[in-house]
């Protein structure tokens, strides 16, 4: 009874998360990524009042990269999660995904800048180009909201090796309603005041009210996990700070 209930909560959540953003999701998420990819770590920099890169590395030191080689990082973005973990372990493999080229096209740069070796792509984080089994860890950072998450994590367990890990971060609704008040009121505010000090085009101010929606029809740490299991993962754990409204996951794909 309560694997059914949690089915239906799931399945649920993502038809009416599809409905609400799927027309944002198909015709303006590449727009709007195209006008921020130039700014787009300095903003983020800038909106989590100078804590961005505490975040990150509070995310890379959840890693366990002892047996790892091959890596695939989806929706890499300006590929900050590979060129750490490059720095971490230079010898690994890494793959990186992601479907806006203006992105992509930044974070090719910041690679040459630093020596490392990233192979990069465009394509759909729901259709991952790879084979069967193929990875000994995914990653995935700030960017679920984005997405069809059960489709997309399902892709991902796909080109996991049976004993792979999957590793994820993301801003999350907290479960307290006054941490979720005080936080949304914060998200407002940051998103107006990190556009007007960067210059955003149209496309990126009328996207505001879909970032703070988006999050808002999202899943608290401990649902992100419930989840997880529905779709098989096992040895799931997660980590949350401030109150629920960050959150770094880690799940195996069953040996």
């Amino acid at each position: 009874m309560v694997e059914m209930q949690q089915d239906y909560f799931f399945s649920g959540r993502e038809s009416a998360r599809k409905e609400a953003f799927e027309h944002v999701w198909s015709n303006d998420l590449n727009d709007i990524f195209a006008d921020l990819a130039e700014y787009y770590d300095q903003a983020n920099f800038v909106a989590s009042l100078g804590l961005m890169n505490w975040f990150h590395s509070r995310f890379i030191a959840t890693f366990d990269l002892t047996n790892a080689h091959k890596v695939l990082d989806v929706c890499t973005g300006t590929h900050a999660v590979s060129r750490a973990l490059l720095r971490q372990k230079p010898d690994l493999e890494i793959h990186a995904i992601d479907r806006s080229a203006a992105m992509l096209k930044v974070g090719a740069e910041l690679a040459k800048k630093e020596g490392v070796t990233i192979r990069s792509l465009q394509g759909d984080a729901h259709e991952l180009p790879f084979p069967d089994n193929h990875f000994d860890i995914v990653t995935l950072q700030f960017a679920s909201r984005h997405l069809r998450i059960m489709h997309a994590f399902d892709e991902i367990k796909r080109v996991l090796k049976p004993g792979g890990y999957f590793y994820h971060c993301d801003m999350l609704r907290p479960d307290n309603k006054l941490v979720q008040h005080a936080y949304y009121t914060f998200l407002k505010a940051s998103l107006t005041a990190t556009a007007c000090i960067f210059g955003s085009t149209e496309t990126a101010l009328k996207s505001r009210k879909y970032f703070l929606n988006v999050l808002k029809m999202f899943y608290s740490a401990p649902e992100l996990s419930q989840l997880f299991g529905e779709l098989g993962f096992d040895a799931i754990s997660h980590k949350s700070v401030f109150g629920g409204m960050l959150g770094f996951h880690k799940a195996m794909k069953p040996i």
